[in-house]
C-alpha cells in the first residue's frame, strides 16, 4: 500500500478530485481538480508546482566518486563543473539502457543522483575497488518541481538564492523560509522551471512558502495528468511506457539502446570507458535499427472519421499510454506509445517507436485510431521532437522584479 510523501498532508487537503495513483510506492495526486486543466495552462502560463519526491535519488561522495558515475553513465562525467546537472542514460554491458535521469555535480566529489528505479544495487556493484561512499536518500530528500513562465519570478521572490543569473542544467544553493534548499534549473515539463531539493522533515515548509508567495504569479499545485500531457509536448521519454528498463524486460524489443532513444548527442564514446562502451560502439558502426520520433496526426482526417459516424470530434484529454500500431503501405512499421491533444499547438501528437527507414523526418505514415469500437487509420508524418520548446526555458531570466 503507498504512503505520503513529505508534502501529502498539504497535496491531500487540496485534492478535490482525491484522484490519486501510486509512484515507487507513494500517493500522488493524479489532478487536483475534476479535470487537469487549470493545472496544465498553470505549467504553460504562469507557475505550477509538483511533488517529484518519490524520485530515487543518491548521493556519490569520496575521493573516486568521479570515476564511478564517468564508469556508469554515458557521458563524460570529468566535464561536469560544480554546480552542474546533466541529463543521462546508462546502459548494462549490452549497450541497453537501464534507467536515464539527472547527475549533479553538487562539489568536486560529492554527486546527486536521481533515477526512476531503484538503483542503488546497479551503483554499487560499480563502485568495487574505488574509494566512494553511495548512499540512498530517497527518503531523507524531498524534492519540489516548481515549472512554468513566471516560475523565475515566483522563486526569485521566494527564495535566498541566487535565481536571476542561474543558467539552464545549473544548481544554485539557498534557503526558503529558512530552510536550506538546492535548486536545480531543471525539469520535466520542457518549459522554464525549477527543482527545489530539501530535507524530508522540512518539506512542508518549503511547500507552504511558495505556495503563499507564489500567489501574485498564478502558482498552484499540478498532478501527474497534468505533467504528463506536458511532458509529451517537451518530447520527454517515460519509463515503462515509452521505453522499458533492459533490467524489466521480458523481450528483446522492450530493450532499447541511446540510439533508439534519439539520445545519439548523449553518448560519448571518445571519453574513459565505460559501461556498455564496446557495444555502443558496435551499434553506432551498424547504424540504428529503429528509432523513438514524433508524429503529428492530420486532424481534419480525424474529424472526417467522427462526422462520418454523426459525431463531433472527441479529444483526447489525457495523454494515453496505451500502444497503438503505425503502419506504411498497409504494413505495420511501429507503435505510438503515448498520443495526446497538445493544448498549446492545438495538434494530435505521438511519441512513437518505429523501424528504418521510416522514422526519417517529414514521412508520411499512418495511426490506429478507434472511433465507435471500429479501427481506422489516420495520416500522421514524422516530427522532429521537442514539439513545444519555448525560448524561455534555456534563456537567463536576468529581468526579473
Amino acid at each position: 500500500m503507498p504512503i505520503g510523501t513529505a508534502v501529502h498532508p498539504r497535496t491531500l487537503a487540496l485534492c478535490e478530485s482525491l484522484n490519486f495513483r501510486e509512484w515507487s510506492g507513494y500517493y500522488a495526486v493524479s489532478a487536483f481538480e475534476a479535470s487537469h486543466e487549470h493545472e496544465y495552462h498553470a505549467i504553460r502560463n504562469a507557475a505550477a508546482l509538483i511533488d517529484v519526491s518519490p524520485l530515487f535519488k543518491y548521493l556519490i561522495t569520496g575521493p573516486d566518486a568521479v570515476r564511478l558515475v564517468d564508469r556508469v553513465i554515458t557521458r563524460d562525467a570529468h566535464a561536469l563543473a560544480v554546480g552542474q546537472v546533466c541529463y543521462t542514460p546508462w546502459c548494462d554491458e549490452h549497450g541497453k539502457v537501464i534507467d536515464d535521469g539527472t547527475v549533479t555535480r553538487v562539489r568536486d566529489d560529492v554527486f546527486r543522483w536521481t533515477a526512476a528505479d531503484p538503483s542503488l544495487r546497479w551503483f554499487t556493484l560499480n563502485a568495487v575497488g574505488l574509494n566512494v561512499l553511495v548512499q540512498d536518500i530517497s527518503e531523507r530528500v524531498a524534492a519540489l518541481a516548481l515549472q512554468g513562465p513566471t516560475s523565475a519570478a515566483a522563486l526569485n521572490r521566494i527564495a535566498d538564492a541566487d535565481v536571476r543569473t542561474l543558467k539552464y542544467f545549473r544548481m544554485t544553493s539557498g534557503t526558503i523560509a529558512g530552510v536550506p534548499v538546492d535548486i536545480s534549473r531543471t525539469g520535466y515539463t520542457g518549459d522554464l522551471g525549477y527543482e527545489i531539493w530539501m530535507p524530508w522533515d522540512r518539506a512542508i515548509e518549503v511547500w507552504d512558502a511558495i505556495m503563499v508567495g507564489g500567489q501574485p504569479f498564478g502558482v498552484r499545485p499540478a498532478g501527474m495528468l497534468a505533467l504528463d500531457v506536458a511532458r509529451l509536448e517537451a518530447g520527454l521519454l517515460l519509463i515503462d511506457v515509452d521505453f522499458h528498463s533492459t533490467h524489466k524486460a521480458v523481450t528483446e524489443s522492450q530493450k532499447y539502446s541511446p540510439y533508439e532513444m534519439g539520445l545519439d548527442r548523449l553518448v560519448h564514446l571518445d571519453k574513459s570507458p565505460f559501461v556498455g562502451r564496446e557495444a555502443l560502439c558496435e551499434m553506432q558502426r551498424r547504424g540504428t535499427p529503429r528509432r523513438i520520433v514524433g508524429l503529428v496526426v492530420h486532424w481534419p482526417s480525424v474529424e472526417q472519421l467522427f462526422e462520418a459516424v454523426g459525431m463531433p470530434p472527441e479529444l483526447p484529454i489525457t495523454a494515453s499510454r496505451t500502444a497503438v500500431p503505425v503502419f506504411k503501405h498497409r504494413r505495420q512499421i511501429g507503435r505510438a506509445t503515448t498520443t495526446g491533444w497538445s493544448p498549446t499547438l492545438k495538434k494530435l501528437i505521438a511519441l512513437a517507436t518505429l523501424s528504418a527507414p521510416h522514422f526519417e523526418e517529414g514521412t508520411p505514415v499512418e495511426l490506429e485510431l478507434t472511433v465507435e469500437a471500429v479501427r481506422h487509420r489516420v495520416p500522421a508524418r514524422v516530427v522532429k521532437t521537442p514539439f513545444f520548446s519555448p525560448a524561455r526555458k534555456t534563456e537567463v531570466p536576468i529581468r526579473l522584479p
